[in-house]
């Protein structure tokens, strides 16, 4: 085992994987830390987050702070004399924890910095239609994901992928440039590099529910890269109405881009009512493949065309 002392802090399963990784190579993990389990569910039982359940598994010592600034949880976290702190997908941290430990404190972001800072990088950049991306492992300093770089690792973005599919991947990638930013720590061979801004940045702030509406005036391009940037979480919808007028919402989770010589209007429905659903665009439509109506459960449109006639109902613009 290395004589290294970590501290980990990251809360959901993107966090997990680089801990995993730590673990299995033998690092002295001295504290997890991890969010507060939080009521989920219908019956609102507490649930722990990803990183928590994978350290109970492993007998690790956790630490569940409500506020990180609170002086109990500062002194039992100097107590356990770490060397090196790592922070995977977790919330804003104040220097009293990220400048405790003597060997620094570096964080693991999923996009190639300085591009992308903030709370949603793999959304904001299959939504943005980027074709590349990456991981980047840099120290903490004050001003959120702006610290010197140590390493980064490029990554392309499929044609079809989506959030969730890029997430994985980034997670495998970002898991073993943890364990490689760690060892060049451990050896006293890391080196580092100031975040260059030479083109405009890109910012990836946290999605909200605006961000998941589909606007059918905008293009066909536009609207395929907003449904698989927010596919399977927290998922792009659009509106039904019914001809008595009652709104429902539809989630739209993978769709494939169409051409065809018949022109169709913004926000236009067209279908068979058995194996494609088409919805118009500004510069062409979009066949949806897989929809979930609200209340129910995710669907093929082949299933869910067995059971709801788009015959009904309109786009709300």
């Amino acid at each position: 085992m290395s004589k290294l002392k970590i501290i980990y802090s990251g809360t959901p399963e993107f966090a997990v994987e680089p801990l995993k990784k730590l673990v299995d190579n033998g690092y002295d993990i001295a504290a997890v830390i991890t969010a507060p389990d939080k009521p989920a569910g219908r019956g609102m039982h507490l649930r722990h987050s990803a990183v928590k359940e994978f350290a109970l598994k492993h007998g690790l010592n956790i630490l569940q702070p409500t506020k990180l600034k609170d002086s109990g949880f500062l002194d039992s976290v100097r107590k356990l004399h770490a060397d090196l702190h790592i922070v995977v997908a977790f919330r804003m941290m104040p220097e009293e924890l990220w400048s405790m430990t003597p060997m620094g404190t570096f964080n693991l972001h999923a996009s190639l910095l300085p591009q992308y800072r903030g709370a949603a990088p793999i959304n904001r950049a299959i939504m943005n239609g980027e074709k590349e991306t990456g991981v980047t492992t840099f120290f903490l300093r004050h001003e959120i994901d702006t610290g010197d770089i140590i390493l980064s690792e490029k990554i392309p973005i499929g044609e079809d992928e989506t959030a969730g599919e890029l997430h994985d991947k980034l997670m495998m990638t970002g898991a073993e440039l943890v364990l490689k930013t760690v060892r060049m720590i451990e050896t006293g061979n890391v080196k580092t590099h100031p975040q260059n801004a030479g083109a405009p940045l890109k910012n990836a702030p946290k999605i909200f529910k605006d961000d998941c509406r589909i606007n059918w005036e905008n293009s066909t391009e536009q609207i395929y890269n907003q449904i698989r940037g927010l596919s399977p979480y927290p998922g792009a919808f659009t509106t039904l109405i019914s001809k008595e007028g009652k709104e429902t919402g539809l989630k739209i989770f993978k769709s494939v881009k169409t051409e065809s010589a018949i022109k169709t209007n913004s926000g236009e429905i067209t279908s068979d009512q058995k194996n494609y659903v088409r919805i118009g665009c500004a510069n062409g439509s979009l066949e949806i493949t897989e929809v979930q109506l609200e209340g129910k459960r995710k669907m093929n449109i082949q299933e869910f065309l067995r059971g709801f006639s788009f015959k009904d109902y309109i786009v709300k613009k």
